[in-house]
């Protein structure tokens, strides 16, 4: 039974060592420990916040991507909108254009057509000048003597007028 039940003096020795193992272990290896401890947590606690801070900032360059990108939509559709007016104002600029050639060779050919109108009328005023002098000297030629052969006489222009 000594086994089972040991002695005063083995229990008072075991406690002694314990407490001298407890003071040893507290001056040399429990302070160290807890500092250790201490370290890692703050270490842990500084690595939570860096990363609560860089999900800020993330997320404020989230935003800031946000707005421009937006900003950078905005500024293409006002380009598009002034391309837009652009090309409008260049076609209208283009159909005044094609307008005032189409008018001007329109009046080109009308003062063409007057002036080969007045010179064909010009022309007929010619040939029926020189028609009537033809027939005034003709008529001069001739003796003119009775009235049967004045009636001849204009039977016989008759037939050259027709003929031309």
């Amino acid at each position: 039974m000594e086994l089972i039940t040991p002695g005063l003096g083995l229990i008072f020795w075991q406690a002694v060592v314990f407490l001298l193992l407890f003071l040893i272990l507290r001056k040399f290896a429990w302070r160290p420990i807890l500092d250790s401890l201490k370290i890692r947590e703050e270490s842990i606690e500084d690595a939570l916040n860096s990363a609560e801070l860089a999900r800020e900032e993330m997320q404020n360059l989230k935003s800031e991507n946000e707005q421009l990108l937006n900003e950078a939509r905005a500024e293409r559709d006002q380009i598009l909108k002034e391309a837009t007016v652009i090309a409008n104002k260049i076609k209208e600029e283009a159909k005044d254009e094609v307008s005032k050639t189409t008018d001007k060779m329109i009046e080109d050919a009308r003062a063409a057509i007057k002036n080969e109108k007045e010179s064909a009328l010009s022309e007929v005023k010619n040939l029926v000048g020189s028609l009537s002098v033809s027939i005034a000297e003709k008529i001069l030629r001739k003796k003119l003597g009775t009235d049967k052969e004045q009636q001849a006489l204009i039977v016989d222009f008759m037939k050259d007028i027709n003929l031309n």
